[in-house]
């Protein structure tokens, strides 16, 4: 007969077994392109399926170095976010959009939208590639713009489904980063593409938004109860892969970087510490990202 302890020690074995196992998933990308080669492309491009692509501009490029999507549709293709500039991007997209026609026997390429996580800088220097475009629409910057485009009557409160052609997206309002922010769930993938709301980084709250941004994550939370999130994927890296360790601001480079994905449980783990601050936000590091409030932006 096996002794209470006996069973303790082979339950301790099995957890740090699974523990182990878990621990060495492998990276759901193949490395990213991170600044420490002078030889890397200006742009690197994973392909998650054969209809999901991220891409990734270097850091070379800009010190952002953020990642866009292209979501592929029977009727639409999404692209998420144009880049922090300082490159071209639309000579990337349309050979994608074309290698996907061509593998889908298709006389022509579905309409693209060009839209954004949100309205900062970085994630939309390269809209201007894309006016006059064929078959293109290019979504505004203003949470109006966006409602508009992807019919949220009541904006941030209501989630909207947005249909690619047998891929349908989810909308989420997320503002308090930036007043126009939002989040898209991938109904096929179950990817939430997340911006800079949540990533491995620094998420920069204006203080005066922080009443918005804890809704938002609230929001979101609610959203994803029930539903299987396979992973978050956001729109920069900016963690070292020590926990809890940030790279310099502005920094040349990542070596040793974070992996882009977060596991669907840092939704959670944001939430709570967002709670836990009430309405006096301060800096909160975590092992995957780094709560970082600053200043209001100075009114016009």
């Amino acid at each position: 007969m096996t002794s209470p302890r006996a069973f303790a020690v082979l339950a301790a074995v099995f957890t740090l077994s699974a523990s182990t196992a878990l621990a060495a998933d492998p990276p759901l990308f193949a490395p990213w392109i991170d600044g420490t080669s002078a030889a890397e492309p200006q742009m690197q491009i994973q392909a998650y399926d054969s209809d999901t692509y991220v891409i990734r501009q270097s850091i070379r490029t800009n010190f952002e170095g953020p990642f866009l999507y292209l979501l592929f549709g029977k009727n639409q293709v999404l692209l998420l976010d144009t880049g922090a500039g300082g490159l071209q991007i639309r000579p990337t997209i349309d050979r994608l959009i074309e290698d996907w026609r061509v593998v889908h026997g298709l006389h022509k390429a579905p309409p693209l939208i060009v839209a954004h996580s949100h309205g900062h800088g970085d994630h939309h220097m390269g809209d201007a590639e894309f006016a006059g475009r064929p078959d293109t629409v290019v979504v505004g910057l203003a949470p109006a713009d966006v409602a508009a485009a992807f019919k949220i009557g009541d904006w941030p409160h209501d989630i909207a489904k947005y249909d690619l052609g047998g891929r349908v997206l989810d909308i989420i309002p997320t503002p308090g980063h930036q007043p126009a922010h939002i989040m898209v769930f991938d109904e096929n993938t179950r990817l939430l593409l997340s911006g800079d709301t949540l990533y491995p980084g620094r998420l920069y709250v204006p203080t005066d938004q922080w009443a918005a941004y804890r809704d938002s994550i609230d929001r979101v939370v609610r959203f994803t109860q029930g539903r299987l999130v396979s992973h978050i994927l956001g729109a920069h890296i900016e963690m070292s892969q020590a926990p809890g360790k940030d790279f310099i601001d502005d920094a040349a480079s990542h070596p040793h970087e974070h992996a882009l994905e977060l596991p669907d449980a840092d939704l959670t783990e944001l939430q709570a510490a967002v709670h836990a601050m009430g309405d006096r936000p301060r800096r909160d590091a975590h092992a995957d990202f780094i709560l970082f409030p600053i200043p209001p932006k100075p009114k016009p």
